[in-house]
């Protein structure tokens, strides 16, 4: 079960990845919601192009098996025979993740998908934590910053991409692990979280380059992948804790 999810999840960041941008939803009893749209439109461009006629519909096939409308994954894996669980957390957290793709007209290839998690309470991310020290899975890791309804309470050391690097590195090989720096610029070429509040922003103490305000109810992380693998790039802000209040 866990190898089906994990594969799923996978192929929405690895090889047909371009730019990530996610929203997380802190609500005010204390759970958060996620949303993450993978742009995919230039890398399949490329590869429609590169692609020989009579080799398109074999290796685009595969992608055309994602939904078009949000899915969860537990309704994925049962029309697809690979529901065989009977955990009940793990039922109800499938019940919570849901997946669509996106398309141009009457074109079968998907131009990007889109991934989602509904509602997760605290002792679901304990869960999720949990099933991620053995199958990497490539989430937002600032959703597990400390949210009490409140007060979000952000660990700057989240600022990185390292859940999107495991997931590379159980694909790759050995080879291709220790030049990981040149998959994330040649896999990636824009990544943003946008944090959004229920009520309004009353405080943020702290102050990180990457994090700027939006508007009253959010704000937004840029990261700035030359930095994150230049071990002597410096930082004008780079507190290790920014604490958001709300009213």
């Amino acid at each position: 079960m866990k190898k089906t999810i994990v594969l799923f999840l996978i192929s929405l960041v690895t090889l047909q990845s371009c730019n990530i941008n996610t929203e997380v939803i802190y609500h005010k009893d204390t759970a958060t919601s996620m949303i993450t749209d993978v742009d995919t439109r230039e890398f399949m461009a490329e590869m429609q192009a590169m692609t020989p006629d009579s080799l398109k519909q074999e290796k685009f096939n595969e992608l055309d098996r994602f939904p078009t409308v949000w899915t969860s994954m537990h309704d994925i894996l049962k029309k697809e025979g690979k529901l065989k669980t009977e955990n009940q957390d793990t039922l109800r957290m499938l019940k919570k993740v849901f997946l669509k793709s996106t398309k141009d007209g009457n074109d079968p290839i998907p131009t990007g998908f889109s991934f989602k998690m509904d509602h997760f309470t605290p002792y679901d991310y304990e869960i999720i934590k949990n099933f991620n020290n053995d199958e990497k899975l490539p989430f937002d890791q600032n959703l597990l910053n400390t949210w009490d309804g409140k007060t979000l309470t952000i660990n700057t050391d989240f600022f990185n991409l390292k859940n999107i690097e495991e997931v590379l590195r159980s694909q790759g090989s050995k080879e291709e692990t220790e030049k990981m720096e040149g998959m994330m610029m040649m896999f990636f070429k824009n990544i943003g979280t946008t944090l959004k509040f229920e009520s309004k922003i009353k405080s943020i103490t702290g102050k990180h380059d990457w994090l700027k305000q939006v508007d009253d109810y959010s704000v937004r992380i840029e990261y700035d992948l030359k930095a994150i693998y230049n071990n002597e790039a410096k930082l004008k802000n780079a507190d290790k804790k920014i604490i958001i209040v709300t009213e």
